[in-house]
């Protein structure tokens, strides 16, 4: 029975495999970043809309904390198959300190010296500058870092990937 990840290249045009194979562990990133941007996004606007209505950086940074705490687990497991290092989880939390620092910035930069916000711009104008400058904007500038820290200083010892079917040397008779 194939794997996941052989059914889903199966769907991919055969010219595009190549290079998916060939940078699968940004791939493999990019997917996780992907789930935990969703992730965060939720979080980030439940806690904005019920008990941090006033305090819009403060949601962020606490939805933040758990997409980053989701990401460590399938980035270690997954994308980058690390082989063990005991100070590992401790530069992972020092790289996504900083990172949920670079995240706030254009957020409290959009808020606060750009003044996007009530009574200066309507309700509608100030959610849309939030989620623009901190889901979008930060996150991407935040994940930019993430993946360079993540190969320079935390996941430097990686596992052996297996090889695929795709990847295995063809046998010439």
């Amino acid at each position: 029975m194939p794997s996941p990840t052989q059914r889903a290249l199966a769907r991919v045009p055969a010219g595009l495999r190549p290079f998916l194979l060939r940078h699968r562990r940004l791939v493999k990133f990019l997917l996780v970043g992907g789930v935990c941007f969703a992730l965060t996004t939720v979080l980030n606007l439940s806690l904005k809309f019920t008990v941090l209505q006033q305090k819009p950086v403060v949601a962020l940074t606490v939805a933040t904390v758990v997409g980053t705490a989701v990401s460590y687990v399938l980035n270690r497991q997954w994308s980058f198959r690390a082989a063990g290092r005991r100070r590992e989880a401790l530069l992972f939390l020092l790289v996504s300190a900083v990172a949920i620092g670079v995240n706030d910035l254009p957020l409290i930069v959009s808020r606060y010296l750009l003044d996007l916000r009530q009574p200066q711009v309507t309700a509608f104008t100030q959610e849309v500058a939030d989620f623009l400058s901190g889901m979008v904007v930060g996150t991407f500038i935040a994940m930019l870092f993430r993946y360079w820290a993540m190969q320079r200083w935390v996941f430097t010892r990686l596992a052996e990937p297996a090889a695929t079917p795709a990847e295995q040397p063809q046998r010439i008779p």
